[in-house]
């Protein structure tokens, strides 16, 4: 029995070191050869795990074999446009200037209902809505809208936003963070000032306050679980 969980530990630390060094993509993202790539790794994993007849070196050679052709293809592809195009193809416009490319609908087996589906979960329910349809590389379907249906920006309203940042968390269950708070330019007099201000005894109390995306201080507290948000 501890043979087993042994072996199972070995190649399952070799799986996620495998898979985080092939990037942070998700499969759904995935290009065909990485893809291919994932599921050989799982399935070699899988047999030594179910029959310890199976040298478990038998399983990690053919991993590591497998994790570094992958990583040489990768490099290949950043240097070579051929390369990539052979092994990763290229995009497919599937609707061109408003109108439907059936032939390039054949060529890559996708029917109509399934352009419809992927229109709909992008928030498009007319073909007349689309200038642009575009089949990636990894499968995934982006979409340019007519430009008259093409959101208004506060660019085109003439509107100067201040720019969103990303929330430093300050206070996390009762702990303060004071690497942060040297981070967001404050000190802990400051962050007493604002506790004060809403009526907070202790951090202990805090279950996590924060600076978020817009400068403003937000807090949620433990016991009475409520949240309030203050400049």
């Amino acid at each position: 029995m501890f043979i087993v969980l042994f072996r199972t530990i070995i190649l399952y630390l070799l799986v996620v070191i495998s898979m985080r060094l092939m990037g942070k993509k998700q499969i759904g993202e995935m290009e065909p050869f990485e893809l291919a790539v994932a599921i050989m790794i799982s399935e070699l994993a899988s047999l030594p795990m179910q029959d310890t007849r199976i040298s478990i070196i038998h399983g990690i050679i053919p991993i590591i074999t497998l994790l570094t052709l992958q990583t040489l293809l990768a490099l290949l592809q950043l240097k070579s446009e051929k390369i990539r195009l052979f092994f990763s193809g290229k995009p497919t416009i599937l609707i061109d200037k408003g109108k439907l490319d059936l032939k390039k609908l054949k060529d890559e087996k996708f029917n109509i209902n399934d352009l419809m589906e992927e229109l709909r979960m992008q928030g498009y329910y007319n073909l007349s809505d689309v200038e642009y349809a575009i089949l990636e590389t990894s499968g995934q379907l982006s979409v340019i809208p007519k430009t008259e249906l093409t959101p208004v920006t506060k660019t085109d309203l003439k509107i100067k936003p201040s720019q969103d940042v990303l929330p430093i968390t300050l206070i996390m269950d009762g702990k303060i963070n004071f690497k942060n708070l040297i981070i967001a330019k404050k000190d802990e007099a400051w962050l007493k000032q604002m506790m004060k201000k809403n009526s907070i005894v202790s951090t202990k109390n805090i279950l996590v306050a924060l600076l978020d995306s817009k400068g403003k201080f937000y807090y949620q507290l433990k016991e009475k679980n409520t949240q309030d948000v203050i400049k």
